[in-house]
């Protein structure tokens, strides 16, 4: 591993250890706590579990409720984020919130960050009907206690009226029943079973179990003998770990199912493993955060077990520009990887290149990954929740901003395969079909090896959401 590519893992996983000490700081000092008017950034204490709160600035355009329509409009000039270029919106704030897991080994904080970015954005642009955007952000440590307290801060100390840009462990199966309860539609980037299978939360990703559909589909039109399907050891392997099972079972390849812990120390020995697991007609699926695959497919190139097998393969997070730049040319159509999202590189669409602008300007040293799918899912969650802010026609409150998302109808996005749809259903699945990229091979960026191809029905949970949403 090169010096610079240990520097990339050594910030990755010490970002949330510093957070994590911070936080302790925090709880022996004093009490009091501060917030910011939108526009600008202010960290607040943590509520009774140990998160921390952000509010800050941020949001955009028009449309999205209830009726068809495109956000590919936009150009790259991060100006048209909103109605007013370069006229800072000054009307009443409108608040919302969300929680992001941030742990050593799992970072999923990249969606918040990349969500305040737009928002502060629209709010240095005209705002949402003359509003700026108050972004409250929480984070946990995967602690139930910790993250209730968070949803119930959010809710009563910081008077949210919605929850955007959500990305946690389990998150949606803490919440679940106070979003209920409370009117809170989620819109966010889920993780936990919830986050898909509950009235009160949508998601603009697929999620690990999905993805490593996704992942697990493409190596099979590669026809392995075997997949070794390796994860993370954090809460929910085994919802996650059904799909690629089912999928595998369908085409009548055997499936070993196995998990890490992370931070990952001995890569080599994981990979070896892996490798001797799939055998040398095989095909290995990872499902880890970015930092963390890579050590794995770093250490395998290290050893020469990169053509050991058939294939190798990986769930969305690995789809960033960080990793091909770590990784090199070498993996070109050697790595295929889940993409629930467009692939921006080389992407010339207007929305896509307004997204690269609002990164550069106002998510560069925040949005730790950069260009890659992590960015991509806070950026549309933001981009969906100001279509649907705009739609609202009087006041701002919990039932008007939920109804707005909820009422969120066949959205066409350049980020997406498909339009995007919240609707009134018992369980989401919104964004079900996918591309499959690889490593290019000049090395830096990610290309297509795959265009856009429905999740198998082989999965029961697809199979139910289709036909629930007549998709």
């Amino acid at each position: 591993m090169s010096r610079r590519d240990l520097e990339l893992r050594r910030r990755w996983r010490l970002a949330p250890i510093l957070v994590v000490a911070l936080m302790a700081l925090a709880g022996c000092g004093s009490n009091s706590s501060s917030s910011s008017s939108a526009g600008g950034g202010a960290t607040t204490s943590a509520a009774s579990g140990g998160g921390s709160t952000t509010a800050a600035a941020g949001a955009t355009s028009t449309s999205g409720g209830g009726t068809s329509t495109s956000g590919g409009s936009a150009s790259a000039d991060v100006s048209s984020c909103g109605p007013k270029p370069g006229v800072k919106a000054t009307g009443t704030p409108i608040n919302l919130g969300t929680i992001n897991t941030k742990q050593p080994g799992t970072d999923f904080t990249d969606q918040a960050s990349m969500a305040q970015a737009y928002f502060t954005c629209v709010n240095d642009n005209g705002g949402v009907n003359g509003h700026p955007i108050k972004y409250f952000v929480q984070t946990d440590q995967t602690q139930p206690a910790q993250i209730a307290a968070a949803a119930n801060k959010l809710l009563s100390s910081d008077h949210v009226l919605g929850i955007v840009g959500t990305s946690d462990i389990i998150e949606c199966s803490v919440d679940s029943a106070l979003w209920k309860k409370s009117g809170i539609f989620e819109l966010g980037a889920g993780i936990a079973p919830e986050c898909w299978s509950t009235p009160n939360s949508a998601s603009v990703n697929m999620g690990p179990r999905y993805s490593s559909d996704g992942a697990t589909q493409y190596v099979l039109s590669l026809h392995p003998n075997k997949i070794a399907f390796d994860q993370s050891n954090v809460p929910g392997t085994g919802y996650i770990a059904a799909g690629p099972a089912a999928v595998a079972a369908a085409a009548h390849v055997p499936i070993k199912t196995e998990t890490d812990n992370v931070p990952i120390n001995d890569a080599n020995t994981v990979a070896l493993r892996l490798v001797n697991d799939a055998g040398p007609g095989g095909a290995v699926v990872l499902n880890f955060t970015p930092p963390e695959a890579l050590v794995i497919l770093q250490a395998a190139q290290k050893l020469g077990l990169e053509n050991r097998v058939k294939a190798w393969a990986c769930s969305t997070p690995c789809n960033t520009d960080f990793l091909a730049k770590a990784l090199g040319p070498k993996w070109h159509n050697k790595l295929f990887i889940n993409a629930e999202l467009t692939p921006p590189d080389g992407n010339t669409e207007p929305e896509m290149k307004q997204y690269e602008a609002i990164l550069s300007k106002y998510g560069n040293g925040s949005v730790t990954g950069g260009i890659g799918s992590f960015s991509q899912m806070g950026f549309l969650t933001a981009e969906l929740a100001v279509k649907a802010l705009e739609t609202v026609k009087g006041p701002y409150t919990v039932k008007s901003v939920n109804d707005a998302f909820k009422a969120i109808k066949d959205y066409k996005t350049a980020m997406l395969c498909k339009p995007f749809t919240y609707g009134d259903y018992s369980e989401h699945i919104p964004n079900n079909t996918d591309y499959t990229v690889t490593p290019s091979a000049s090395g830096g960026t990610m290309v297509i090896a795959q265009g856009c191809t429905d999740i198998s029905a082989a999965d029961p949970q697809i199979a139910a959401y289709r036909k629930i949403a007549g998709s």
